[in-house]
């Protein structure tokens, strides 16, 4: 069995304060026995528009971001999955959201760039968002092996998206992280359910980390960050505020519930539709 965590935030404008906040809550998890940890979506920065994350942009493999990142892995001797950071891209307006996975040796093993963009307004407190004017989306699904598994990379939106998380099931996913920073209101309505579908109907492990709290933007998240085991069952919850959830995740365990409970031997979706 390995220990894993999930860190929760809540991170506002000021880069350097959350970077030493996210050092702190590492070294934390790492003083618990995790081997993995995973940062929240925009652990980094949460800027006061959506135009902020422009200002901090990265090239790939190089700046104070993914060195930061880097360190940690090295130091705490473990496997950190860096929420989502934003890197270039060829139009100086846009950035990819990108989730960075480095070893315990403090190497890049994996980049996944967010798929779907959370363009959307929230009618109950007039929220609107529109992640695409400044992200540009990925195209490619990253499942990557890993001393604890086969890990799925997914974000925050692509929680709504089962079919992403099916294709992950299909290229042998056994853990799936999820940096988010899901809003209050959506967050109350949906986190906790889709969440554990995720780990379900995919007999996986769901590391799901969130930021959680109200920032100087005037933005609340849900927080509710979790670690889902393969029954769907909540092993570890943090409602609100910083701090860190930690818990084990068995592969033998997995692996014989997989056996005995073969769901995803028994899709038969390649069935045609009959034309009424």
């Amino acid at each position: 069995m390995t220990k894993v965590a999930a860190i929760q935030m809540a991170s506002g404008p000021n880069v350097n304060a959350n970077l030493l906040e996210a050092g702190r809550l590492i070294q934390q998890a790492a003083a618990a026995g995790a081997k993995l940890v995973v940062l929240p979506e925009n652990f980094a920065l949460m800027g006061m528009s959506e135009q902020d994350k422009l200002r901090i942009r990265e090239q790939p493999g190089k700046g104070p971001l993914q060195d930061f990142l880097a360190e940690q892995a090295r130091k705490h001797q473990l496997w950190i999955v860096g929420g989502t950071l934003p890197l270039s891209t060829d139009n100086p307006n846009q950035v990819r959201a990108a989730s960075l996975l480095y070893n315990d040796r403090g190497e890049l093993a994996a980049r996944y760039d967010k798929l779907h963009m959370f363009d959307v307004k929230i009618t109950e407190s007039n929220e609107r968002y529109n992640e695409s004017e400044t992200i540009q989306a990925g195209n490619e699904i990253v499942v990557v092996d890993t001393p604890f598994g086969r890990l799925g990379m997914a974000i925050c939106y692509d929680l709504r998206f089962p079919g992403l998380f099916r294709q992950m099931s299909e290229a042998g996913a056994e853990i799936i992280v999820l940096p988010s920073s899901f809003t209050a209101i959506t967050g109350k309505a949906h986190w906790d359910v889709l969440v554990r579908a995720r780990a379900i109907e995919n007999l996986c492990y769901v590391i799901a980390s969130a930021q959680g709290g109200y920032h100087a933007n005037g933005r609340e998240t849900y927080g509710h960050s979790m670690i889902v085991d393969p029954w769907g069952i909540v092993l570890d919850k943090l409602p609100r505020g910083s701090g860190v959830v930690v818990a084990e995740i068995d592969r033998e365990q997995l692996h014989d519930l997989r056996r005995s409970f073969p769901v995803l031997e028994h899709r038969r979706l390649s069935c045609g539709i009959a034309e009424r």
